[in-house]
Order: C-alpha cells, then sequence, then structure tokens
C-alpha cells in the first residue's frame, strides 16, 4: 500500500483527489491549514495533519510527523483577482509565497528521502491561465507560470534519480470557488481599482458572465490527471485537465 501526500485538502481539488485516493486503496496524508476531518470519510489508512506551507517551522514539523511517502501532490494555492496597479508588493510576494515559494520549500524538504529512495512520484498543481492570460489575473498568473517552469526543470534534474515529476494544469472549473475567492482575497489584500480602470474592470466582468458557457473544467478531471501523473510512467510532463485546458494547450 503507498503512501500519497495532498496538500490545501480542505476543498476543491485537494479534497477530491484526497477522497478518490482513499477509495482506490491508497494511505492518504491529506494536510490542511487548519485540519477538518469532517471533509473526508473515516479511514485508518487517513491522516489528516496541519501545513501552512509559507511558513518554515510547519512544513519541517509535518516531514517529521508523515515518515516515508511515495507521492506529493502540491495542490495547495490562492488566487488574487484585481488590477497590478492597485496591488501592493507586499500582497504580490504573500501569492508567490504560497503558490511558488511554498511549492518549491516543501518540495525541497522531501527531496532527499525521494533521492535515497531512488524512486516517487511529485505532482505540481498549475493553473490554465499560463496557457491563455486573463486580465486582473496577472499576479496569480505570474505565480502559476513560475511554478510551470520550475517543475519542468526540477524534471529534468530527478530524472537520474527515479523521481518522476509532472505538471496538472486546470482550466476554469464552476465546481471550485475559485473566482469568488480570488475576488475576497484581492478586497481582504487591499487591492484598490484607481478609478482610470473602473470602466475596464466593469467591462471585464461583464464579459465573463456573457461567455460563461462553453468548455470547463470539472474536479473529476483535475483528479483523473493527477491519478494519470501517479499511476503511468509514460505520462507527459505537463498534463493539461478538462476539456478547456486541453484547447488552450492545443492552441498553444
Amino acid at each position: 500500500m503507498k503512501t500519497i501526500l495532498i496538500t490545501g485538502c480542505s476543498s476543491g481539488f485537494g479534497l477530491d483527489t484526497a477522497r478518490y485516493f482513499l477509495e482506490h486503496g491508497w494511505k492518504v496524508i491529506a494536510t490542511m491549514r487548519k485540519p477538518r476531518e469532517d471533509v473526508l470519510p473515516r479511514s485508518e489508512h487517513l491522516r489528516v495533519l496541519p501545513l501552512d506551507v509559507t511558513q518554515p517551522q510547519s512544513i519541517r514539523e509535518l516531514v517529521e510527523a508523515t515518515g516515508p511517502i511515495d507521492v506529493l501532490v502540491n495542490n495547495a494555492g490562492v488566487g488574487l483577482m484585481g488590477v497590478f496597479e492597485g496591488t501592493s508588493m507586499e500582497t504580490v510576494r504573500n501569492t508567490f509565497e504560497t503558490n511558488a515559494f511554498g511549492v518549491m520549500a516543501l518540495t525541497q524538504a522531501f527531496l532527499p528521502h525521494f533521492r535515497q529512495q531512488q524512486s516517487g512520484v511529485i505532482v505540481n498543481v498549475s493553473s490554465g491561465t499560463t496557457f491563455k492570460p486573463l486580465p486582473l489575473l496577472a499576479v496569480y498568473t505570474a505565480s502559476k507560470a513560475a511554478l510551470n517552469a520550475f517543475t519542468e526543470s526540477l524534471a529534468l534534474e530527478l530524472q537520474p534519480f527515479g523521481v518522476r515529476v509532472s505538471l496538472v494544469i486546470p482550466g476554469r472549473s464552476p465546481e471550485t470557488p475559485f473566482a469568488q475567492n480570488a475576488q475576497a482575497r484581492g478586497r481582504d489584500q487591499g487591492v484598490s481599482v484607481p478609478e482610470a480602470y473602473a470602466g475596464f474592470v466593469r467591462s471585464i466582468f461583464e464579459q465573463r458572465t456573457a461567455h460563461a458557457s462553453g468548455p470547463v473544467t470539472r474536479s473529476q478531471d483535475v483528479v483523473d490527471a493527477i491519478w494519470s501523473a501517479v499511476n503511468d510512467p509514460s505520462s507527459p510532463v505537463r498534463l493539461p485537465a478538462g476539456a478547456d485546458a486541453v484547447e488552450m494547450a492545443r492552441s498553444n
């Protein structure tokens, strides 16, 4: 029985991935900033542990608590929607701390273990905005683009040690509250809308409402892509997840 560690399991893709791997006979370590065991089915093969990827001490405590693992899925991330000119550099750095630097720090903490056992899989969850950039998501997209570049280079570094690294890239998922959370975080972080941008921002939201139909990404699409990345040694480094993500990948 293999062990998978998944970050960001309180909701969305992380939660559904944890459930799926549990159902398919894996030992699952599900991490959350504020652990909630009630969101996952009771199982002797499940451990729910606290993790804040922006805190080195939290990472050290997690690595000590988990023991050997076979798979690391870096799913935890934060969204941010807002005008870049109205975004403080502190907010920019905080976004990168979770979406890029936190992934790097957690991955680096587990690398000695993977290298020594000469096996393992690392899966990083990115965003379809790196295929098709969108206005008001400049900081978020930049953090995910950094994650893409990191993942693709790391895959080459770890290949000699028998460790596979993959990048799962979801598209737009109405099943997850990404847009609402990204807007809320922008408000919480004090992202302002300079008057010169007011009309432009209104038009962007009107366009998104008008074009809400079309191909999208289901949560199961992301789960399936992660499953493939973990279990299929022939899977490519980049795995678009969802009909819209596949469409965008083909047009790039």
